[in-house]
């Protein structure tokens, strides 16, 4: 007997010669045929994306470029835990906004403190980690929205402190998109807010250095995981969640990572969740050899490394988390239209609300237009106005940061 071996995928990642034996909504209501079809233009691709998130793609019968990675371990799994109660947004993004900021200026301050004590040997407080992550989770939990488009305003101009809060909101949202407890998002943000806080110690020609490290200076940097495990011993960090994540988010799936070489399902789901938020913001952020990736770019490279170096269902639900165009992703629109995402439609994750910037002339708008995708353009017909890519940091000359942070 030969069983179907299928793919859930996003539709924003789908590729012409895939074939889409389900869909994530019933058939009826939509103009597919009920025994599935191969995808044999962009167009096919765009009607998809009026009507569903993601679909599952026949591995068999598709014949695209991607064919050989979408072939995995039989039958579909659930690797995460039954989920709780549904998390929805009870406050607007605009009256979230200030609070999300003092919650990331608390966070920030906190990272520079750290860092300055574990340079000098200093011992930290216990209980001052929680009370600076617990404002920034309890702001994720209200609107999951605004915290990120304060952050993707911000400049990165330290990595360490940028990538200890990234790190902390990014875990902490991820844990809220699988509706795990209040209490283990508070440790997820704490794991993600010193997975690095080790690395302090690490000289800068070694963190800095552009290509392969000699034995000795690959060992200091692998090292940065015991100390920063210490680190949560000193700041009194007791939970599972949180000391998981930190141990393991340097492991890869398949086995090629460390301090243990863990692989599959040895890495426990915090480490999993840990080495995919971690990677995802190690890509976005700049760094003295290379610039970094736009958030679109960043999770292409993390669903091209899945099944890899991540686990499959762990990136796929990630993606999930953040929209195939997270919020601050740079956009251009059908129209002509370049805008910039200020929050992701929990249904239709392919249509968010944005802040548009230039008109189809590509002209600066004034005032600045604020639309959901939704509804723009209903006078034009279903899916008429949507997103036709993602744009680099700076095209057009747009910096969103000097736009609205003044």
């Amino acid at each position: 007997m030969k069983f179907l071996e299928e793919r859930q995928m996003l539709v924003g990642l789908l590729e012409k010669g895939m074939y889409v034996s389900r869909l994530d909504r019933d058939w009826v209501g939509t103009p597919f045929s009920f025994q599935g079809f191969e995808i044999t233009s962009d167009d096919d691709i765009e009607l998809l994306s009026a009507y569903c998130t993601s679909v599952f793609i026949d591995v068999e019968k598709s014949v695209s470029p991607s064919r050989p990675s979408l072939r995995v371990a039989a039958g579909p799994r659930n690797v995460f835990p039954p989920r709780g109660p549904e998390y929805h947004n009870t406050v607007e993004l605009r009256d979230e906004i200030p609070r999300a900021r003092e919650a990331h200026a608390g966070l920030r301050e906190l990272a520079e403190r750290i860092a300055e004590d574990v340079r000098r040997g200093r011992r930290l407080e216990p209980g001052v980690v929680q009370e600076a992550i617990e404002p920034m989770v309890e702001s994720l939990i209200r609107n999951s929205d605004a915290l990120f488009w304060l952050m993707s305003l911000m400049k990165r101009d330290d990595y360490a402190y940028s990538h200890a809060v990234n790190c902390s909101a990014l875990a902490a949202a991820f844990g809220r998109h699988l509706a795990l407890p209040r209490e283990v998002l508070v440790e997820l943000a704490t794991g993600g807010f010193l997975l690095d806080a080790g690395m302090a110690g690490v000289p800068a020609e070694v963190t800095h250095h552009d290509g392969k490290l000699d034995p000795e200076a690959a060992a200091l940097m692998r090292g940065h995981v015991a100390r920063s495990m210490e680190v949560l011993d000193q700041a009194g960090v007791t939970g599972k969640w949180a000391r998981e994540l930190v141990a393991g988010h340097h492991e890869r799936h398949d086995g090629s990572g460390y301090p243990q070489g863990l692989g599959g399902d040895k890495i426990p789901l915090a480490g999993r969740i840990g080495s995919v938020v971690d990677t995802y913001d190690a890509l976005r952020s700049d760094r003295p050899h290379r610039n970094g990736e736009s958030r679109h770019g960043a999770l292409q490279a993390l669903y091209r490394a899945r099944d890899r170096l991540f686990q499959s269902e762990v990136v796929e639900q990630f993606l999930q988390c953040l929209g195939v165009y997270p919020t601050g992703s740079l956009v251009e629109l059908s129209t002509g239209e370049v805008g910039v995402v200020m929050a992701q439609n929990q249904v239709r994750r392919l249509r968010p609300r944005l802040m548009l910037l230039l008109d189809k002339e590509k002209q600066p708008y004034s005032p600045f237009r604020d639309v959901d995708l939704m509804n723009y353009g209903a006078d034009l017909g279903d899916g008429a106005v949507k997103i036709t890519q993602a744009l680099e940091p700076g095209a057009f000359g747009l910096d969103p940061a000097e736009l609205f942070l003044t």
